[in-house]
């Protein structure tokens, strides 16, 4: 089984780099010259997908093959008093210099949408800025040119002391939307509310893709382990999303393997936060028992020392696979688990 690592949206190796520069409605609004202000976050847009672009150089340069964009490029555009204004025009270039380095260099690109983008909410309003939000990023994937194998991964959102109601507002809210934003999301278990088997069972009726996070399975378990769940998780991707769009079976070329989210608790005290680093062998006994049933798995780290995260955990596997461990090191983002 091949196994891809990336990171999400910054560089701690990297100076001068940030693709997330933004502007606050406060200053934005103390500035008297509107149409200068909007320039202005014009060309904060622009020197973020500047160094957007920075930074897919720099996955290339580590042969890292998996990066997630960070949802700040344009700053405000959400924002309530800027329905009016349309950057999009102003960015279509820059945009589409993003897209075209990404699939020539086969670097498989996400967004996450913040946690305030809720579809199982019971408020019109939330669920209007919810839609709102995934619009703006699917433009912008749309923008970069990129099919929807590039997607914007959502988790199913609050109880609202009712969780079975929620759920199925979820299902009802989600198949309300174009079909332009639905095949592009893909569907996380979080740490505290829906459980992977019930992120599973939505993601089935909906259809689309599971990501399962193994660090929030570990806090908000359920009943059933990890690798347990897998097989059903792994057919998400075989019958939804890309693959099941374009009739591509799992190994095939052009294969879109399923995506899966690591991090380690940050204390034990706070076992829900995300420590610096990764520790390898929770991750390591997860892809052991997978192995034997999928092809390839793609795997964003979510610690926060991002890159320096990636760096480290490929480090300590090539000194797992030194020791004798069932894995190989590939190049700088991937390792093959043997066997």
């Amino acid at each position: 089984m091949i196994v891809r690592f990336g990171f999400v949206a910054m560089s701690v190796q990297l100076e001068d780099a940030s693709p997330s520069r933004t502007m606050t409605m406060a200053t934005f609004s103390k500035l008297a010259d509107r149409e200068a202000a909007l320039r202005k976050l014009v060309q904060i847009a622009e020197l973020n997908l500047h160094n957007t672009l920075k930074l897919l150089k720099h996955c290339r340069y580590m042969g890292v093959k998996l990066y997630r964009m960070t949802s700040k490029i344009i700053p405000l555009v959400t924002h309530e008093r800027l329905k009016d204004w349309d950057p999009y025009p102003a960015l279509a270039q820059r945009f589409a210099d993003v897209g075209s380095f990404a699939r020539e260099h086969g670097i498989r690109v996400s967004f996450h949408p913040d946690h305030y983008t809720v579809l199982s909410t019971p408020r019109e309003q939330v669920y209007r800025n919810s839609v709102a939000e995934l619009d703006y990023h699917v433009r912008m994937l749309e923008l970069m040119g990129l099919d929807d194998w590039a997607t914007c991964n959502i988790h199913v959102g609050g109880s609202y002391g009712d969780k079975t109601t929620s759920g199925q507002r979820f299902v009802s809210q989600f198949n309300a939307m174009e079909d332009r934003i639905r095949h592009r999301i893909t569907l996380e278990n979080d740490d505290k509310t829906f459980t992977a088997l019930e992120t599973l069972r939505i993601s089935e009726e909906v259809g689309v893709p599971m990501v399962l996070d193994i660090h929030h399975h570990a806090v908000n378990p359920g009943e059933e382990q990890a690798h347990e769940l897998w097989p059903a998780i792994r057919r998400t991707w075989e019958r939804s999303g890309w693959n099941a769009r374009n009739g591509i079976r799992m190994g095939d070329p052009g294969w879109l393997p399923p995506k899966i989210h690591v991090s380690s608790p940050k204390s034990e005290t706070d076992p829900r936060g995300h420590a610096d680093y990764v520790d390898p062998e929770p991750l390591l006994q997860f892809l052991y028992a997978i192995a034997g049933s999928t092809a390839a798995v793609d795997v964003m780290i979510e610690a926060k020392r991002k890159d320096e995260a990636l760096v480290k955990l490929m480090a300590d596997l090539s000194l797992a696979e030194a020791s004798g461990a069932p894995i190989r090191v590939l190049e700088g983002g991937s390792i093959e688990i043997l066997g």
